[in-house]
């Protein structure tokens, strides 16, 4: 009964820390190989335990997380910051950024290989 009580599904735990907004972004990520708990990529009813080492990949950045104390439910934020040990590098500086494409005013709508171009540029540099 004690194994049970310092363990818990790895989507549930993503989401009572807050790491990601629902549980069930949890669950797809999960489903779509963004986790990994101790560099091995896991399905959602993985569970993990104190000292395991969690990465998840969202919106183009990777998080790094050491589980430091199990929660079931979602609490508040300075709480759930108490749960895990953030080892992730910090986020690109936003003049790093991909620059938002302008046109020039009254130049129409692009054309279908300036349009190619722009998607080309867009998907440039992220996790795919």
């Amino acid at each position: 009964m004690a194994d049970e009580q310092d363990s818990v599904r790895v989507d549930v735990w993503l989401w009572s820390v807050r790491l990601v907004k629902t549980r069930s972004m949890a669950t797809a990520a999960c489903r779509g190989g963004h986790v990994k708990v101790n560099d091995v990529r896991v399905k959602p009813a993985t569970v993990v335990r104190p000292g395991d080492e969690v990465r998840l990949r969202l919106d183009g950045r990777e998080r790094i997380v050491v589980v430091q104390r199990i929660i079931r439910k979602r609490v508040g934020a300075p709480v759930a910051a108490e749960c895990l040990i953030d080892k992730s590098p910090p986020p690109p500086p936003r003049e790093a950024m991909l620059p938002v494409a302008r046109r020039d005013r009254g130049a129409g709508r692009p054309t279908k290989r300036e349009r190619r171009e722009l998607e080309r540029l867009r998907n440039r540099g992220f996790f795919t």
